[in-house]
């Protein structure tokens, strides 16, 4: 595991599940020629490693082992479980529920917290998840929360599962989000919220472009970046 760069610059963009995020910042990333960090990924993998591993979602020792040792790397967009490319199968309704359940427990976003940490390397990172700016890049230089009404996030979460071939209603969706949201927002963990200097930002009106373009300003005003 590399070590990190103490100089380099860190934006996070936190927010709750299907805020799009995840595509915010993948692209940011990208355009700013900065490396990326899905860390809701980590725990998906967790997730999905203690399934075939038999270890129970409430063994938070046996957890810890496996966010410690997860033979995992992140390749082109694609994110590989030992040499297996698992990047759909984190994906599945069930692997993301598990991952919000394990989320609450301390040894394994301490087990998680040096392989973030990691990722902080020159010209700059940009990180996302939902502790980011609270938890582990507390000293970022620009914090984003990225936030949507559930009824939005919803309907996007279900265009994104049937675009994958997963079967889902979107009345079921909006309620796991929403429980989803209350877990992560009252956790005594690391819990969901936006920080005092985050930019919020609600999408719930904008496309993804349009959300894109504000990051990538925002890192221009900040002076993170010259003009991309």
């Amino acid at each position: 595991m590399p070590t990190n760069d103490p100089q380099a610059p860190v934006l996070t963009i936190d927010g709750p599940t299907a805020s799009g995020k995840g595509a915010v910042a993948e692209s940011v990333a990208s355009r700013l020629g900065w490396h990326y960090l899905d860390s809701g990924a980590l725990y998906r993998l967790v997730a999905l490693q203690a399934a075939r591993c038999h270890v129970m979602l409430n063994d938070e020792q046996g957890l810890a082992e496996l966010a410690r040792e997860l033979p995992v790397s992140f390749e082109k967009g694609q994110v590989f479980l030992h040499e297996e490319d698992v990047s759909q199968a984190i994906r599945e309704p069930s692997v993301a529920n598990a991952a919000s359940r394990i989320a609450v427990f301390a040894p394994i976003r301490e087990g998680l917290l040096a392989r973030q940490h990691a990722f902080k390397q020159a010209p700059g990172l940009v990180a996302d998840g939902r502790d980011m700016a609270t938890v582990v890049f507390p000293d970022a230089p620009l914090k984003v929360f990225l936030n949507a009404s559930v009824g939005v996030r919803a309907e996007r979460r279900y265009k994104q599962l049937i675009e994958k071939g997963f079967s889902t209603k979107l009345t079921d969706l909006q309620k796991d989000i929403e429980r989803r949201d209350q877990r992560d927002m009252n956790r005594k963990i690391a819990p969901l919220r936006a920080c005092k200097d985050s930019h919020i930002i609600d999408s719930s009106l904008m496309d993804l472009e349009s959300v894109i373009a504000s990051v990538v300003k925002l890192a221009i005003d900040a002076g993170l970046v010259d003009a991309v």
